[in-house]
């Protein structure tokens, strides 16, 4: 993947595989923007987004993967047709070949770039779907392609509203109990271990940033963008300001356990317990103690404790513990919202809060995170067994 393509503001928009994308449609004809390739036109489309970077990142990302796509078909988008999208979604699912289109979180300017971390599970392929159709329909409007071909879609299983079942990507309860309590020992551990002081700075660090998102639910980025005096006190009580998906600021309130570990990880930089309101320094900080920790980072430091914590878990519990330990290793930093808002729904947290701690506009997103009806159903399925019934010949008297 080595020609590179950039978007309007000159930032590389893809690295395509075969050669520079073509463009959809010849200048002056019917074309209401200024570009002359699909590469540009995408660009514009996502230029729309400029006051929301959290959202344009991710559609870009799956404009990427659809441009990239179609350039190794050969295709522009003018030429998508509807038969066009049944095979795109499947390579959606699998990626192949993965050495090709699959590797580790990198640098969007380094060599090994890769547009996918693994295969996309169904919600987010109906995810992309969902994106792209609105990206389609933006470029018609724009004149550059003739029609969307999402609108054809018609299976109702499909139909790129956005519905989705219950959020299954979480850590149960005993897993996240287990997990806690082995990240506390690992740097209860460290003394003993004659530990470094890189060492126990990331350790120090790697339960910073689990506890915060367990106890505040922060998409990857917003932990990464957080500084210190977002953290602040009210009327005697902690807030969390965070500007979310939208540009959106909200005000979370800060649990106990929380402030705690603030104070914690700022005394262990030589700071004082709480932070000053006017403190801008980042929270979540390089080994230097001073800089912030990109997305890609701390994407890379959450992936690699599931790792170290699955190895531990079998260690510690043979092949007892192997279902739990390929949970652990399936799972990625957004598992850990999730986990978050579906603990709290379990604890019994109202839903209404639980939608703004969430930040969702609309509570059937958060009505995903109940089990409630779940945990009913088992029950009462439970009273239906095999132990109720009789053998046949003892019903009847027959020998």
């Amino acid at each position: 993947m080595d020609h590179q393509t950039r978007d309007e503001t000159g930032r590389k928009l893809l690295p395509t595989p075969a050669g520079e994308l073509l463009s959809a449609a010849p200048a002056g004809q019917g074309a209401h923007i200024a570009a002359r390739s699909d590469a540009e036109a995408v660009g514009q489309w996502l230029a729309e987004y400029r006051a929301s970077l959290q959202t344009r990142r991710a559609y870009r990302r799956e404009a990427e993967r659809l441009l990239l796509w179609l350039a190794e078909q050969g295709l522009r988008l003018g030429e998508v047709r509807r038969d066009h999208l049944d095979a795109f979604e499947g390579f959606l699912a699998d990626p192949r070949p993965r050495e090709r289109w699959v590797g580790p979180p990198r640098p969007r300017q380094a060599d090994d770039w890769r547009p996918f971390r693994g295969p996309l599970a169904p919600a987010s392929r109906r995810q992309s779907l969902v994106i792209l159709q609105g990206m389609f329909a933006w470029l018609v409007e724009a004149g550059w392609v003739a029609h969307n071909p999402f609108r054809l879609m018609r299976d109702k299983r499909r139909r790129l509203d956005n519905r989705q079942g219950g959020i299954e990507r979480y850590l149960e309860r005993p897993l996240w109990a287990w997990l806690w309590a082995w990240l506390n020992r690992e740097l209860g551990q460290m003394p003993e271990k004659g530990a470094s002081s890189r060492q126990r700075f990331e350790q120090r660090r790697r339960r910073l940033v689990f506890g915060f998102a367990y106890l505040l639910a922060p998409r990857i980025g917003e932990m990464s963008a957080a500084r210190m005096g977002d953290f602040l006190r009210r009327e005697g009580r902690w807030w969390w300001r965070v500007t979310g998906k939208g540009d959106k600021t909200a005000m979370i309130p800060v649990p106990p356990d929380m402030v705690a570990l603030l104070a914690e990880w700022r005394e262990g930089l030589g700071l004082a317990p709480e932070p000053l309101p006017d403190d801008a320094s980042p929270l979540v900080r390089s080994l230097d103690g001073r800089r912030g920790l990109g997305d890609n980072r701390l994407y890379r430091l959450i992936r690699d404790a599931f790792r170290e914590a699955a190895e531990a878990l079998e260690a510690e519990q043979g092949e007892g513990g192997r279902p739990w330990a390929i949970r652990l290793r399936a799972a990625t930093p957004h598992w850990l919202r999730h986990t978050a808002l579906t603990h709290q729904a379990q604890a019994g947290v109202e839903l209404r809060y639980l939608a703004a701690t969430a930040r969702h506009s609309r509570l059937d997103t958060t009505a995903r995170y109940l089990h409630a009806e779940d945990e009913a159903w088992h029950r009462q399925q439970a009273r239906h067994g095999l132990t109720a019934s009789r053998p046949l010949d003892s019903q009847t008297g027959s020998s």
